[in-house]
């Protein structure tokens, strides 16, 4: 165990990082935690944080602690100092993860069906940040000497093809695999070369009618495959709604 934290931690320099996403999990655990205690009359928490009459979300907070360990980060001279900046940016992200939803709408849709969406963002960012903690790199290219010039073309070309395949991800509706695509790049050519959402900006641009109606078919198919695995996770990590969702204006 000393072995491996030495080795994985202290001297890949990760520890900065791991602070960060154990900060950013803790956070929105004990976050959900408490609004859920609200939402149920429990504990000693109220509804309401306010300055002067104004409701206080707590994505203010985490705005402001990421600021904070930004700017800190970027003075740190030594470790320790390092590491509080590491917590702070992860406790920062969190608070403004867990809203969102909020944020995305300006409004209060914490606990309706859109409020789900906070939930999505926080599953996809510490997905991310586990994945970077575990050793896989966005670029995937390893240091190869100056004289490879094969390596480095083969490199530069894959990685050209990476890039352009999370693009085509995100231009046909496919969020959640270009945001694991960037690092696992299997995942993000399979996303490009699928057939888009009917929604996307791909599919209303570049479809015929015929393949329109045939993206809807895949599209209703799996959504009914998967949407029930999906709220599933979404009750079980952030709640199930119980507001209806706001008017659209």
């Amino acid at each position: 165990m000393d072995t491996w934290w030495h080795r994985d931690i202290i001297d890949a320099g990760k520890l900065p990082l791991m602070l960060c996403f154990l900060a950013f999990v803790t956070t929105f655990i004990v976050t959900r935690t408490i609004t859920r205690l609200i939402r149920a009359g429990k504990g000693p928490f109220k509804d309401q944080v306010t300055s002067g009459g104004t409701h206080i979300h707590h994505a203010v907070p985490g705005i402001i602690l990421l600021g904070v360990g930004a700017v800190t980060g970027l003075q740190a001279t030594s470790n320790l100092w390092g590491a509080v900046a590491a917590v702070m940016v992860g406790v920062g992200i969190s608070l403004v993860l867990d809203e969102f939803a909020l944020i995305l709408h300006l409004t209060d849709v914490y606990w309706s069906n859109e409020g789900r969406l906070s939930v999505d963002m926080v599953s996809l960012a510490a997905a991310c940040l586990g994945l970077v903690l575990v050793g896989f790199s966005p670029i995937g290219v390893d240091h190869v000497g100056h004289r490879e010039l094969f390596v480095r073309l083969t490199g530069a070309t894959f990685l050209t093809i990476h890039v352009i395949a999370v693009l085509f991800c995100v231009l046909k509706g496919k969020y959640a695999l270009a945001t694991f695509g960037i690092f696992l790049s299997p995942i993000a050519i399979i996303g490009a070369l699928r057939i888009g959402r009917p929604t996307s900006v791909w599919a209303k641009r570049r479809y015929s009618e015929q393949h329109m109606a045939k993206a809807t078919r895949r599209a209703a198919r799996f959504d009914r495959r998967f949407d029930p695995l999906l709220r599933r996770w979404q009750n079980l990590v952030g709640g199930s709604p119980s507001r209806p969702d706001p008017p659209v204006s």
